[in-house]
């Protein structure tokens, strides 16, 4: 993980915390619809099944929020991660301004370099 990107770990922790509202949600609601079953009169059974119906509705909506949340988050940061790496890279470092001021070296030309038979018979020449 410690070469991820943060947007993509922000991402992937709200995905598990989704997943786990979810299922409380889900556990809420099948809790409703236990009590509603159990329920001994048509008033106490709607009123149970109308819980169950808001619970889910409810939770969904805020797993929704969660989710959008996340996603503005991670997509915060990652948009702010790229615009400091193109401030980074738009300022000039300390070793630039120096280079920046000298002219430009043209490259040096030297003589064609002699092989090792060429010196030898140079040598041979001088004494």
């Amino acid at each position: 993980m410690a070469g991820a990107d943060l947007d993509v770990v922000i991402r992937r922790v709200a995905k598990e915390q989704n997943k786990s509202l979810v299922a409380a949600t889900k556990e809420r609601r099948d809790h409703y619809v236990q009590l509603a079953a159990k329920a001994k009169t048509k008033d106490a059974k709607e009123q149970y099944k109308q819980l169950a119906k808001d619970a889910m509705e409810l939770g969904s909506a805020a797993a929704k929020r969660l989710q959008m949340s996340a996603d503005n988050v991670a997509d915060s940061y990652a948009r702010a991660m790229r615009k400091a790496v193109e401030d980074a890279a738009s300022k000039p470092t300390a070793a630039t301004p120096d280079k920046a001021a000298k002219p430009a070296k043209a490259p040096k030309t030297s003589a064609p370099k002699k092989t090792a038979a060429k010196k030898a018979k140079a040598k041979k020449a001088k004494s």
